[in-house]
């Protein structure tokens, strides 16, 4: 198809088409473009508008209460809105952000959940009870929206039960708590979660236990209790997890042995797997002590003592003069003393490293696998009937699929795991076999040759659609209304010429009365006679303007009179 030459004929086409045509045209594909473009805009919008006539979302997850004030307080405003939902209201996109500064001037929404905001207005007339209930009011308020805070949790409710105080210690009750919460959906809250709430609500109220607060979810059921049902709950839960572990892993080695002999025996539905793995899920946790060889110092202390001089001397003997008066002069005085003592102490200290190992979490104890493959098959001829023949495979290829089934795996011999592979005839359409005839082959053949261009041939399919369409629906259109406008322009022409020749046969009766008028006579001019030299003058113009086309139609009419195209033919036959 040449573009180019398309677009020249609707260009032709188009200058050709009178105002009218043109203006219908123009028209018919601007609103086509038009509602096409709605389209896609309306569609591409409507997930994303919220409302209908640009609504947008004031406040959701209203409570009844709150959504009756703000509704009032909108109807007086003169404001309008929607309620899709319960719990939903809608205004328009322009006014959202400035009606929920207006309502928060106004403490709405005001939530079922109070919190300390309600000691901002004074009651001088309140008791001491009234004040007591005001900040267990408060601190359920505030621990609700912290609990609901979190991201597993939709909607929390907490209740503090306060006993009497009393001057007996031993008769004194502790405070208890209850949380309701509303998990969210597809969603689960952990042991340390709960344990966590409890906590929390613990450490906000004085004497407070975490074993005296209880959290109940939506469904009813205790959580964080170590109650047989929750423990059987619990276990349960464990249990799960362990057979989802355990189908994963099987399934996948599955999906590898699979993939790995299925280009081999000739496809997916040729081969089948199954594999059985045993886990130990216990975790088990053990501490181990290295000590260092290299021994490193501690401490070290050092300890000398030296002395020099003489010793004194010594005073002693019988009892007697010479022992109570002293040392007789002229006798050898005792000799110089020189004393001294070293001691040094090392202490060593013994590197020592401490480790606690903790266990995996399920280790592989035992894999089986059972894998069966199927052979090959060939065409024979029985009595006269064609039917497909299942062959074994040989040992050797059993050998080589059995490798690669191991090797898919991760067999281990020590470990204990087993293997078998077998090999047997899958194919149930051997039983039913219907031979190929002509027309099979045909068809395979085509097959054969027009896959590779089916995605080219959809476009082809397009394209031939269209151009159907252009030479069956728009082609006929155009001619229709060309054939119209030609219609048209001849009336119109003929018309025109009609009016000449009476504006033309007026003028010479005009002309005719006031020359008579002028004359004096009654009827000195013809009308005949007028028209007949107004027709002579017109064909005196037209020969002088186009002599060939008139020669030419004049040597036609002499002809068509005379039959001298027939006798020209046939001197021209006989000559022949």
């Amino acid at each position: 198809m040449d573009i180019g030459a398309l677009l020249k004929q609707i260009r032709d086409i188009y200058n050709k088409i009178n105002k009218k045509q043109k203006i219908v045209i123009l028209a018919s594909v601007f609103a086509v473009i038009a509602f096409l473009a709605y389209l896609i805009v309306f569609s591409t919008n409507r997930g994303s508008d919220t409302g209908s006539n640009g609504y947008a979302v004031l406040f959701d997850k209203l409570d009844p209460s709150d959504s009756a004030l703000i509704v009032q307080h909108l109807q007086q405003a003169q404001i309008p809105y929607e309620l899709p939902k319960e719990d939903t209201i809608l205004i328009p996109k322009a006014q959202v952000y400035e009606q929920r500064i207006a309502l928060a001037s106004k403490g709405l929404p005001k939530s079922s959940k109070v919190g300390f905001e309600i000691f901002d207005t004074k009651d001088f007339g309140a008791t001491d009870f009234d004040q007591k209930i005001k900040f267990l009011r408060a601190t359920e308020g505030e621990l609700s929206r912290t609990i609901q805070s979190l991201t597993p949790i939709e909607e929390a409710s907490v209740h503090i039960a306060l006993p009497k105080d009393s001057v007996f210690v031993n008769k004194a009750t502790p405070p208890t708590a209850s949380v309701v919460v509303k998990i969210r959906e597809n969603m689960v809250l952990s042991p340390s979660q709960v344990l966590g709430i409890k906590n929390l609500v613990s450490a906000a109220i004085t004497n407070l236990t975490p074993e005296n607060v209880k959290i109940v979810d939506e469904n009813g059921e205790t959580l964080g209790e170590n109650t047989e049902e929750a423990t059987s709950r619990e276990l349960a839960k464990v249990i799960n997890m362990q057979m989802k572990y355990k189908t994963n892993y099987e399934k996948t080695l599955e999906e590898k042995i699979v993939n790995i002999l299925s280009p081999i025996v000739g496809g997916k539905d040729r081969v089948v797997a199954k594999v059985t793995a045993e886990f130990d899920f216990r975790q088990t946790k053990s501490t181990q002590e290295s000590f260092d060889p290299n021994n490193v110092v501690r401490s070290e202390q050092s300890l000398e003592e030296k002395r020099e001089g003489v010793k004194p001397k010594e005073v002693g003997g019988v009892p007697g003069v010479v022992s109570n008066i002293g040392p007789v002069q002229g006798l050898d005085s005792q000799g110089g003393e020189k004393y001294e003592k070293s001691t040094n102490t090392t202490n060593y200290e013994v590197g020592k490293t401490v480790s606690e190992i903790k266990g995996e979490f399920g280790v592989l104890k035992r894999l089986s696998v059972a894998v069966v493959v199927d052979g090959s098959y060939e065409k024979v001829d029985t009595d006269g009937v064609e039917k497909l023949k299942y062959i074994p495979l040989p040992q050797e290829s059993m050998d080589k699929i059995n490798a690669l089934a191991r090797q898919a795996v991760g067999f281990d011999k020590a470990r204990g795991d087993e293997i078998s592979v077998s090999n047997f005839e899958l194919n149930s359409t051997t039983q039913t076999y219907k031979p190929e005839d002509k027309w099979d082959n045909i068809v395979q053949s085509v097959k054969k040759y027009t896959n590779p261009f089916l995605p080219i041939l959809k476009y082809l399919i397009v394209l031939l659609i269209a151009y159907v369409f252009y030479k069956k629906v728009i082609t006929p259109f155009v001619e229709k209304m060309l054939s119209n406008q030609e219609d048209e322009e001849d009336i119109i022409g003929s018309e025109l010429d009609d009016e000449e020749v009476k504006g033309g046969d007026s003028r010479l009766s005009e002309m005719r009365k006031r020359v008579e008028e002028q004359l004096g006579g009654d009827s000195l001019f013809n009308e005949e006679d007028i028209k007949y030299d107004v027709l002579v003058e017109r064909m005196r113009d037209m020969i002088s303007e186009k002599p060939q086309e008139i020669a030419a139609l004049f040597q036609r009419l002499i002809t068509d009179e005379l039959g001298l195209e027939n006798g020209m033919q046939k001197m021209d036959n006989s000559e022949n």
